[in-house]
C-alpha cells in the first residue's frame, strides 16, 4: 500500500518548517554516526519500545527499528499506564551504540548494539530503585564513566535535582554511590532530562526546567564533572506559540554546525519534535533564533536546512497498512507486553487476524486493561482513516473494532453476544484505574453480516479538535455515530488510533476478527 506523505517538514527549497516530526516521540535524543543520525525516544508502557529512527539531514526521519521487544517485568504484561520506559539517551562508545533509560518504578538500565538497526542486548540494571529517571551516560577522556540523571517526585518525593553516579567503563554496572549534582529548586525548578557533553574543557549539561508546558531550556557548565555548575537559560518560548520547548539532544554535523532536537507538548497529539539551530557566544550555547540581550533564543518556525549534508528525499512515517508483510509494520505498538498469540499475518494472507482474548483475566473487560490493543501514533494534525474488518470469524462474547486511545477513549465495534450482534459506540466514562465504559449508541446487525468499514475523521471544529466515527454496512453508504469525541492525552502520551479484538468473558475458546487494511489520508487543518 502506498504511503502518502502525511506531514511534510522539508519544503524542497533548502528550508524546513517545524515540527520536523508531527508525531509523539517524547524526550528525543539524537547522535550522529558517520553520515547517519539516529534518534530514540520514550515509549512508556507500549511495546515494542525504544524506537530507532534514522535521518541523513535531521529533517526527514524514518522509523527503522525498536531496541526493546517487551519489558522484562511481569507488571507490564498488562497495560501499566504512565510507567515503563522514560526519557532515554543514545550514545556511541567503544564501537558500540548505547541506550540508557530510566523506569521510574524499577531503576536505570543500559543496553547496547553494534548495529542500531539490528538486535540490541538484554537490559542491564545499573541502579535499582524508585524515582530514578532521565539518565544520560558519559564516557570521559580519562576513561572514567558516569550516569547523570533526574528524580521523579511521584516516586521518590522530590524533584528539581540532578544526580550522578559512576559506572564501569564497559557500561555493565554502577561502581559508586548516587550523589546530588545540581539543585535547581531556586533558579531552575523542575530541572530534568539532562544530556551531557564536553567542549573546550567545559562539561555541559543540557536540561529543560520550568515544566513541560511553561518551561525553557537550561544549560549548566563546569570545569569538573562533579561541579559546581553555573546555570543559564538558553532558549524560551519568546514571541512564538511554541510553548515550553522541552528536552532533547545536541548534534554536531560534518559541516561544523550544531543543532538541537527537542519536543513540544501538543496535548492530544503528544510530544512532537522540533529542530533548532545552535550558535555559541562566550562558551555558552544559544538555541534557536532572535536571542535577547542575555543570549536566550526562541524556537524557529522556518529555517534553512542543516548545511553540508546530502540532499534527502522527503520521507514519511507510515500510517496506512494492507497487512501483506511477514511482520507487523513498525508503526504498530501494543498497549502492554505482547505475544504471538495476539495475532497472525499468515493465517489469512493479506489480512491481520486479531484473536479475541481477555488478556487481563477479569470481567468486565475494558480496553484500558487489555494489552492486545494494537495502536499507532497520530502523525499529522488532521486526517481521515478507513479500516475494513471481516467479522465472520467472531464468536459469542467478543467485540472487535477500532479505538481512539488516550486519557479518555472511544471505540466503534461489533459486539457478538448469545442472542445478538450489534454495532456499538462506547466511551470511557471515568479516569479510574479500570476505566468504566459507557455505550452511547447501539445498532442491531444482520446475523450473516460479513465485512464492515469504519471511518475515523480527526479535524478541527469551532477551534476544537474532534474525532468523528462513521461506519458502512454497504459499500458507499456511511452512518454517523452522532457523538463527536474530543481525544485527550494521558500521562505524557498522546492519543492514538488502534485496532482490537477482545473476549468479554473468561473462556479460552474464542474466535477472531480479520482486518484487511487501514488507509490514512491527511486533511487540511
Amino acid at each position: 500500500m502506498s504511503n502518502e506523505l502525511l506531514w511534510r517538514s522539508d519544503l524542497g527549497d533548502g528550508n524546513y518548517k517545524n515540527p520536523v516530526l508531527f508525531a509523539d516521540y517524547s524526550d528525543p535524543d539524537v547522535i550522529r554516526a558517520g553520515d547517519c543520525y539516529y534518534m530514540t525516544a520514550s515509549s512508556f508502557n507500549y511495546t515494542p519500545g525504544l524506537p530507532i529512527l534514522i535521518s541523513k539531514d535531521l529533517v526527514n526521519w524514518e522509523l527503522k527499528n525498536y531496541a526493546i521487544d517487551n519489558i522484562p517485568y511481569e507488571a507490564y504484561n498488562n497495560p501499566a499506564h504512565a510507567r515503563g520506559i522514560w526519557a532515554p539517551s543514545i550514545r556511541r562508545h567503544d564501537h558500540k551504540f548505547w541506550i540508557c533509560y530510566g523506569m521510574p518504578d524499577e531503576g536505570i538500565f543500559m543496553i547496547h548494539a553494534k548495529d542500531p538497526l539490528g538486535r540490541w542486548s538484554d537490559p542491564v540494571l545499573l541502579l535499582e530503585g524508585k524515582g530514578y529517571i532521565d539518565p544520560c551516560p558519559f564516557w570521559d577522556e580519562d576513561g572514567k564513566a558516569y550516569v547523570i540523571h533526574g528524580y521523579a517526585r511521584s516516586r521518590i518525593g522530590f524533584k528539581s535535582i540532578l544526580g550522578i553516579f559512576p559506572i564501569s567503563p564497559d557500561g555493565a554496572a554502577a561502581i559508586g554511590e548516587d550523589k546530588f549534582l545540581f539543585d535547581g529548586t531556586k533558579t531552575q525548578p523542575t530541572i530534568e532530562g539532562p544530556k551531557v557533553y564536553k567542549r573546550n574543557g567545559w562539561y555541559y549539561i543540557f536540561a529543560p526546567a520550568g515544566g513541560v508546558r511553561t518551561g525553557w531550556q537550561t544549560v549548566l557548565r563546569s570545569r569538573n564533572i562533579y561541579g559546581p555548575y553555573e546555570d543559564k537559560i538558553v532558549m524560551g518560548q519568546g514571541n512564538t506559540d511554541i510553548d515550553g520547548p522541552h528536552q532533547g539532544g545536541l548534534i554536531h554535523t560534518p559541516g561544523n554546525e550544531e543543532w538541537f532536537i527537542h519536543f513540544q507538548d501538543r496535548g492530544l497529539y503528544g510530544r512532537i519534535v522540533h529542530l533548532q539551530p545552535v550558535t555559541w557566544a562566550g562558551d555558552w550555547p544559544v538555541i534557536g533564533i532572535n536571542p535577547d540581550e542575555t543570549g536566550c533564543g526562541e524556537p524557529c518556525l522556518l529555517h534553512r536546512k542543516p548545511g553540508g549534508l546530502p540532499a534527502a528525499e522527503p520521507t514519511y512515517l507510515s500510517a496506512s497498512d494492507n497487512f501483506t508483510g511477514k511482520k507487523l509494520a513498525l508503526q504498530w505498538q501494543w498497549l502492554g507486553n505482547h505475544s504471538e498469540r495476539f495475532y497472525s499475518l499468515g493465517e489469512r494472507k493479506g489480512y491481520l487476524r486479531l484473536y479475541s482474548l481477555n488478556t487481563y483475566g477479569t470481567t468486565p473487560v475494558t480496553l484500558w486493561k487489555s494489552s492486545n490493543v494494537l495502536t499507532q501514533k497520530l502523525i499529522c494534525p488532521a486526517f481521515r482513516s478507513e479500516i475494513r474488518m471481516d467479522i465472520r470469524g467472531m464468536k459469542e462474547e467478543e467485540q472487535a473494532g477500532c479505538v481512539v486511545m488516550g486519557g479518555k477513549y472511544a471505540y466503534l465495534a461489533v459486539r457478538k453476544q448469545k442472542d445478538s450482534i450489534k454495532l456499538v459506540y462506547a466511551e470511557s466514562a471515568d479516569d479510574g484505574d479500570d476505566r468504566k465504559e459507557q455505550v452511547m449508541m447501539s445498532t442491531a446487525l444482520a446475523p450473516g453480516m460479513g465485512d464492515i468499514i469504519f471511518r475515523l475523521v480527526l479535524h478541527k471544529e469551532q477551534n476544537q479538535v474532534v474525532m468523528r466515527m462513521y461506519y458502512s454496512l454497504e459499500e458507499g453508504e456511511y452512518g454517523d455515530t452522532g457523538h463527536p469525541f474530543v481525544p485527550l492525552a494521558h500521562a505524557w502520551v498522546g492519543a492514538k488510533i488502534g485496532l482490537f479484538s477482545v473476549a468479554l468473558d473468561h473462556w479460552d475458546n474464542h474466535g477472531y476478527a480479520d482486518f484487511e487494511y487501514i488507509k490514512v489520508t491527511a486533511l487540511k487543518e
